[in-house]
């Protein structure tokens, strides 16, 4: 159960300063993120800034130059101050940032940190160079590293008194979560595969010739790129909708700050499935009007006046 929410003004001047820190890496590193999270309230925003820091920071081991057994050793110090967090043992005055954001921002909201840990085991299984056979095995790890995200968040937000269905809010939170992740695959595919690193599951690239992998801005010879494309376009969507069920469930501002964020990413995947090659030839994004647009749109509650619509539809 969540307790009162800390104001500023109760507040130390050492959480105030890491809460501080952690919004300044949020602003400057968060690409898409940051849009969201501008509509909450400040104690949610401050938190959402505290999961994103430590998050980025765990990321940024996996996706750093560093030999892997040196990542390793750093993702298990990272996982020791995840438990010392956990177990109550920051004090205000800790000399990372990160730490005493989040700590604080664990006390204010129910946040489940074990999905930190989960986040933490998607990054070994990056270093480890693990790929997938099947759309299973990428969901274990989509899980992992997004849909433990979704989770988290949903700490923060909470879900609205009175609302129904509540109980599957965790379950729609990790499915949203999973519809990010693998619209992020597509988008990155070619900056993937130059890194080594391939998401897609291997059943998947055969059935669509594309197993030779993506190393340049052509499609390999005689693949069908476009239908490998549209098939996992398809497979999102079936995620984003799933995943919508849960803003209804959601206070106003929370559920714009969610709102925005899948809003942000489907017109990313609309992008992609118009022009399928663009992947290959460089990082497809949004301008930063649309993305400020999109932010409107979820504070204005469309998306979830159209998600509540068709729920009742079904139930009738």
């Amino acid at each position: 159960m969540m307790g009162a929410v800390e104001s500023s003004a109760n507040m130390s001047a050492p959480v105030l300063a890491a809460y501080s820190y952690c919004e300044a890496v949020t602003g400057q590193q968060a690409r898409n993120f940051a849009y969201g999270i501008r509509l909450l309230p400040t104690p949610k925003r401050r938190a959402m800034s505290a999961l994103y820091a430590f998050s980025r920071r765990v990321d940024d081991i996996g996706d750093g130059l560093l030999a892997d057994d040196v990542k390793v050793a750093r993702l298990d110090e990272t996982r020791a101050v995840l438990a010392r967090i956990h177990d109550g043992a920051v004090d205000e005055d800790d000399t990372d940032p990160v730490a005493v954001a989040l700590a604080h921002a664990a006390r204010q909201f129910p946040i489940p940190l074990d999905g930190l840990d989960e986040l933490i085991d998607g990054v070994q299984m990056d270093v480890r160079g693990e790929t997938y056979e099947t759309w299973d095995d990428l969901k274990t790890y989509c899980r992992c590293v997004a849909g433990a995200i979704g989770r988290l968040s949903l700490g923060v937000f909470g879900t609205e008194p009175g609302a129904r269905g509540t109980e599957r809010a965790p379950e729609y939170a990790d499915t949203l979560g999973l519809a990010l992740q693998l619209t992020n695959i597509l988008r990155d595919v070619r900056e993937d595969a130059e890194g080594g690193r391939t998401y897609l599951p291997a059943d998947d690239l055969a059935k669509f010739g594309c197993s030779a992998g993506f190393n340049g801005p052509k499609p390999p010879e005689g693949s069908d790129f476009a239908g490998l494309v549209h098939f996992e376009v398809r497979r999102a969507r079936a995620l984003f909708a799933e995943g919508y069920r849960l803003l209804p469930m959601l206070d106003r501002r929370s559920g714009a700050c969610v709102a925005a964020m899948a809003g942000i990413y489907r017109r990313l995947l609309d992008r992609i499935e118009r022009d399928p090659e663009a992947v290959l030839r460089g990082r497809v994004s949004l301008p930063g009007r649309e993305k400020a647009y999109v932010a409107v749109r979820g504070l204005s509650g469309l998306d979830t006046r159209h998600v509540t619509r068709r729920t009742v539809r079904r139930r009738a």
